[in-house]
């Protein structure tokens, strides 16, 4: 359903067809001609109603589909002289609402998403949280080591030049008080 397609099939559930009274008094070709004329809806959303297009239409003779479709007819509608199917327009419409909820969806946590990481941009400490960082079972050392080849911060120049080194200095700044608070937590528990 991505990409604007079509829903290439519908679900069918046997015990649903099964335990109608219609389709259980139904030959062979009557319900050889229900599943096709259901298949044509789904792909067509509608059939003609005259005997001789309907039967162009799904490969038949004129005389076959006359003598099995007054059998199949209470599994369809006649709307606007053309045969519908009610219950797979029931289920297009539902799949099309629920690809809508879902777009909603989608586009509600992108804006949720958006709007904490342009609130994050700014240099200040209380947005950051830092929680990745996880302490031993049965000890309180971190599985995280510090590395001999990360220069500390003294190092950088007192003033750099471009906007966002200096954002990204801030943030680390910032980060390591948030953890700092937060292993102190952790270990008063």
């Amino acid at each position: 359903m991505s990409q604007n397609r079509e829903p290439p099939a519908f679900q069918e559930y046997a015990a649903a067809m099964l335990s109608r009274l219609p389709f259980r008094t139904m030959t062979l070709r009557d319900r050889g001609l229900l599943f096709t004329m259901r298949l044509e809806c789904w792909v067509n959303i509608r059939l003609p109603i005259e005997h001789d297009k309907l039967a162009k239409v799904l490969g038949l003779s004129a005389n076959e589909v006359a003598e099995s479709l007054t059998a199949v007819m209470p599994f369809f509608q006649i709307i606007d002289s053309f045969i519908i199917s009610p219950e797979l327009e029931n289920y297009r419409a539902h799949l099309e609402e629920r690809k809508l909820r879902q777009s909603l969806g989608g586009k509600l946590g992108s804006s949720i998403t958006n709007k904490k990481r342009n609130s994050k941009s700014g240099t200040q400490c209380d947005d950051v949280t830092v929680n990745s960082r996880v302490a031993r079972q049965g000890t309180r050392d971190s599985l995280v080591k510090s590395s001999a080849n990360q220069p500390s911060q003294n190092q950088y120049p007192e003033e750099p030049v471009d906007p966002f080194v200096t954002e990204y200095i801030a943030h680390e700044s910032c980060s390591a008080e948030s953890y700092s608070k937060a292993s102190a937590g952790r270990k008063q528990s």
